[in-house]
């Protein structure tokens, strides 16, 4: 079932959204090389906890995973592109870390993902990022009341195959609100004026995700971690978005982009 959000409601993921985009934006400056991803993780759980928000990550355990999860943070590195589990790793030079968190603050929840190349970084990486930061605005573009959920899937097929990339839909985006994943699925490729009318107060969250030579994936021994298939590098971006009357509102802006294409004009976190 898919349950469509008052005002007031939407306001109140966005309390949760801002937090979400600060926090992201501070990991995405401590990030660098020489830093482990355990010191990530513990930054996180001590914002979130001196927030008294609760981990949507915590006591996650999907059929896939090996759970409950017992992090806060999705870390993943190179050719790891989602659930990457937390661990005992030092970045290096040139190395493509990805960021995922969700939270709920009096019970509603937001999730967003970054990606960063932390040192020097290479020129194809850089284009994989983009990619999906590019993608993830098109969708943004799309979510507009009265359109259709294929809209925002195709429009990150689009950009995707602009820039050269395949798409694997096992994994998308999703509904949420009161709980991290809601209905409806949002894949990452699709067909325009197909699947459900977006309809204001509809809270989804997009998440493309691209590999840079395959749209095959493998999972580690731990269960979680999921990498591209070939082993080559990979990159995530997600922001949770309101479908309002006035068009898409992004929730999880984090401070520094303001309310960029796709936002309507209307205020991140207002």
């Amino acid at each position: 079932m898919i349950e469509l959000k008052s005002a007031e409601e939407i306001d109140r993921m966005a309390v949760t959204g801002r937090f979400v985009g600060e926090l992201l934006a501070e990991l995405r400056e401590i990030a660098a090389v020489g830093v482990n991803l355990m010191e990530l993780e513990h930054h996180a759980r001590s914002r979130i906890a001196e927030r008294g928000a609760d981990s949507c990550y915590w006591d996650y355990s999907p059929s896939f995973g090996r759970g409950p999860f017992r992090n806060v943070l999705c870390l993943s590195v190179n050719d790891a592109v989602l659930h990457g589990l937390p661990h005992d790793y030092v970045l290096r030079d040139g190395d493509l870390l990805s960021v995922d968190m969700a939270v709920a603050i009096d019970g509603w929840s937001a999730d967003s993902a970054l990606s960063v190349i932390v040192g020097d970084p290479d020129p194809a990486d850089q284009k994989l990022v983009e990619a999906t930061e590019v993608a993830l605005e098109a969708a943004i573009t799309a979510a507009q009341p009265g359109g259709r959920l294929g809209d925002v899937s195709a429009a990150i097929g689009e950009v995707a195959r602009s820039y050269g990339y395949r798409v694997n839909n096992e994994f998308g985006g999703h509904g949420i609100g009161r709980t991290m994943h809601e209905a409806p699925h949002v894949a990452n490729d699709g067909r325009a004026g197909r699947g459900i009318r977006l309809m204001p107060g509809l809270t989804i969250a997009i998440e493309p995700w691209f590999c840079r030579s395959t749209d095959k994936i493998r999972y580690d021994g731990d269960g979680w971690t999921i990498r591209s298939a070939d082993g080559s590098r990979t990159a995530h971006s997600e922001h949770t978005v309101a479908i309002t009357a006035a068009g898409p509102r992004v929730l999880t802006r984090r401070p520094a982009e303001g309310a960029s294409a796709g936002s309507a004009g209307i205020p991140a976190t207002a």
